[in-house]
């Protein structure tokens, strides 16, 4: 069992920042791949980015490229998620999820846990 808090999230101008992080707590938090994706009210749950279980590989969707950056401390059992210049449409729920699967996965599926999940929201 893997059990995942996120927090950091927010209200933020458009063109501001914030950090997400995800503590996990439970069994070997470096033998997880983990990933971030997104929610918001009537839409399908949507990838932003993943990183392997070692961090060193990681994978953003289009949208988010260039302004998010995602990183892990192994030796923290955290995983944060750098968000830049944020967009009215950044707006959502932010969840940190993690799979067995050493590398990246961009499906919710192969996701065994999910965090409760942190809001954003983004004002124009």
């Amino acid at each position: 069992q893997v059990h995942l808090v996120e927090s950091g999230g927010g209200l933020v101008q458009a063109g501001g920042s914030l950090r997400l992080s995800c503590a996990a707590s439970g069994r070997s938090f470096s033998s997880y791949a983990m990933g971030w994706f997104r929610q918001t009210p009537g839409k399908e749950r949507e990838f932003v980015a993943a990183i392997t279980s070692n961090g060193g590989s990681t994978y953003y969707a289009d949208s988010v490229k260039g302004r998010f950056t995602l990183s892990r401390d192994n030796a923290k059992n955290t995983l944060y998620l750098q968000m830049n210049s944020l967009k009215p449409e950044d707006t959502a729920v932010y969840y940190c999820a993690a799979t067995p699967y050493p590398g990246i996965v961009v499906l919710p599926a192969p996701y065994n846990y999910w965090g409760q999940g942190t809001r954003v929201t983004v004002s124009s």
